[in-house]
């Protein structure tokens, strides 16, 4: 019953009402989308075909979001109408002029701190958890709590991104202190301590993550319930815990889109409980929309919190002390 109402409610406050031009933006023929999220071109084929305007998808990595989206802008060669990225990529692209304001009807009902810029809507969080093979791991081993990581049957069991190097890995890991996720700073430094003490397989990025542990090479990974979806039939599922924690995702408008009605009339789109629904749905993605989650059983039942940013003073710091601890060195 509480969802049902939280279901409806959602129907009532976002509306499906765009506040775009949809005559200027036809006329406008396309719009391009430059985004860091994976498997979204069913959304943007939906948008095209729905709308009548041609949704270009570019698929850009977050290690070279950055760089690519500066030097394409500071040419003025930039082709993106739209950008999606992480929240600290979307303000050091606000800071650099990349962007500019527009506030989206379809926002309304979303969390008040996600819609507090005026420029970045934050749509969604990156949200982390332990994810494991359901065929190597015994129900009664799956763990209940971050610290079950540290049990010395994981050791080289675990696959997760490079702590020392993998930006929003560092980010999590040091959003599990602040917010008081372990009773204390020291019952928090035993579990990295720990953690690391389990001799990880390291990756790149959160992408890499899921194919050790549908093979059976690992047993579980610190990564994303998304790939639930995204691999399926794979076995997996993730480690029921009562709180996640994740990096919250933004999306804008380009201060020189070459279709700017269209890029108006996108973010829309994208906004809209409908096209959200579909990205969880789909993807696997844990939206802002209220009354949407994705189709993994439990999900709508955890605290999902965003984490605080750090600046690249701190990333570069918090990643060598890591570096020690997971390293030695």
């Amino acid at each position: 019953m509480k969802k049902l109402s939280i279901l409806l409610l959602g129907l009532f406050l976002v509306p499906s009402v765009f506040a775009a031009d949809l005559v200027k933006a036809k006329s406008e023929g396309q719009v391009n989308f430059y985004a860091n999220i994976t498997a979204i071109q069913p959304i943007v084929e939906e948008y095209s075909s729905s709308q009548g305007i041609k949704g270009i998808y570019t698929r850009i990595s977050t290690s070279k979001y950055l760089a690519t989206i500066l030097t394409e802008h500071a040419a003025g060669k930039l082709q993106a109408d739209v950008l999606q990225a992480p929240l600290p990529v979307m303000k050091i692209l606000k800071d650099k002029g990349v962007l500019v304001a527009y506030k989206s009807p379809s926002a309304t009902g979303y969390p008040d701190w996600a819609q507090q810029d005026d420029t970045i809507v934050q749509f969604g969080i990156e949200y982390v958890a332990m994810i494991y093979n359901k065929e190597m791991v015994k129900p009664e081993d799956v763990p209940t709590r971050y610290e079950d990581l540290t049990d010395p049957k994981w050791f080289d069991k675990i696959v997760m991104p490079d702590p020392s190097l993998h930006a929003t890995t560092i980010t999590w890991l040091v959003g599990l202190k602040e917010n008081k996720i372990f009773p204390s700073d020291e019952a928090w430094l035993k579990f990295v301590k720990g953690l690391a003490a389990n001799r990880p397989m390291f990756v790149k990025s959160f992408g890499p993550t899921p194919a050790p542990v549908e093979s059976g090479e690992k047993h579980l990974a610190i990564s994303m319930p998304k790939y639930i979806i995204t691999k399926a039939p794979a076995p997996l599922d993730w480690a029921r815990v009562d709180t996640l924690l994740g990096s919250p995702r933004g999306i804008a408008i380009s201060a020189k889109a070459p279709h700017p009605n269209a890029a108006r009339h996108f973010m829309d789109y994208w906004l809209t409980r409908d096209a959200m629904k579909m990205l969880a749905d789909k993807v696997g993605e844990y939206v802002l929309a209220p009354g949407v989650f994705p189709p993994i059983d439990g999900i709508s039942d955890v605290k999902v919190l965003p984490i605080r940013e750090l600046s690249d003073e701190e990333i570069h710091s918090w990643g060598n002390e890591f570096k020690k601890i997971f390293y030695g060195k």
